[in-house]
């Protein structure tokens, strides 16, 4: 009886300690496969478990602001973990810009159009649905709306939307033939998963404010070792190099 008690006690000490070597991490979209990379290595490293869900920014920022269970937030507007940190919800001096973000107009290899004529392309009378996500807290799709009013085209093809909840729904929209073109992440359009599947034309940084990212550890956080852990993990050369080749700028 007290072998058996002691193998439950062992084993429920093995489980906690798992347990405390878990985080969750909220993050951008635009992150989609970029951060699954880098946690593949970090958990290989570290033996530590991180569960990744992703989403809009603006969403999760008004989670966190309502007690949502995260340890960590990458969002794709360094904004909201400012706001964040502002409000006292963030643990003091981990707030890190860790990338700036870039935009393209991509359109399926089955697509016709000449993406060297750049944004102008959308005026095409072929095209009759255009993928971006939801300006209103997607980061991504504010950078949309800002590219195509710098080019004037925006009150042209707004009424072509198809709105993402986050980026990797809008361009999920346009692999999909849900739509005919899509303004999306590079970062996407560099996956696998959109890479061999079309094309894109990078859209020219100065037509919209650089979508700078930051990454913060929470306060509520209960697993802040780990947490810490893995923000250091980011600034390291091996996953900045992941970063990059996603078509992130990485600060240096």
């Amino acid at each position: 009886m007290l072998c058996r008690t002691f193998i439950t006690a062992v084993l429920t000490l093995c489980a906690a300690a798992a347990g405390a070597q878990e985080i969750t991490v909220a993050a951008a979209a635009d992150l989609q496969f970029a951060l699954q990379d880098v946690t593949a290595r970090f958990e290989k490293q570290t033996g530590a478990h991180v569960k990744l869900i992703f989403g809009s920014s603006g969403n999760f920022f008004a989670q966190l602001q309502n007690g949502a269970p995260f340890d960590l937030f990458f969002s794709a507007d360094v904004g909201y973990p400012q706001k964040l940190e502002a409000a006292g919800l963030t643990d003091p001096g981990t707030l890190y810009r860790y990338a700036t973000g870039k935009i393209v107009l991509w359109v399926p290899n089955s697509s016709t159009l000449d993406l060297k004529r750049g944004l102008p392309v959308l005026l095409d009378p072929g095209i009759h649905k255009i993928a971006i996500a939801n300006p209103g807290h997607a980061p991504y799709g504010r950078a949309a709306v800002a590219a195509l009013q710098h080019e004037k085209l925006y009150d042209q093809v707004s009424g072509k939307f198809v709105l993402g909840e986050n980026i990797s729904q809008a361009a999920s929209f346009v692999v999909s033939g849900s739509a005919d073109a899509g303004i999306v992440a590079l970062s996407l359009a560099l996956a696998p998963a959109m890479k061999e599947k079309g094309r894109y034309f990078e859209i020219p940084t100065d037509g919209y404010p650089a979508i700078e990212q930051a990454a913060v550890v929470l306060k509520s956080s209960t697993q802040k070792e780990t947490a810490r852990k893995f923000l250091d993990f980011i600034k390291e050369p091996a996953v900045v190099e992941i970063l990059q080749t996603y078509g992130f700028s990485v600060p240096r």
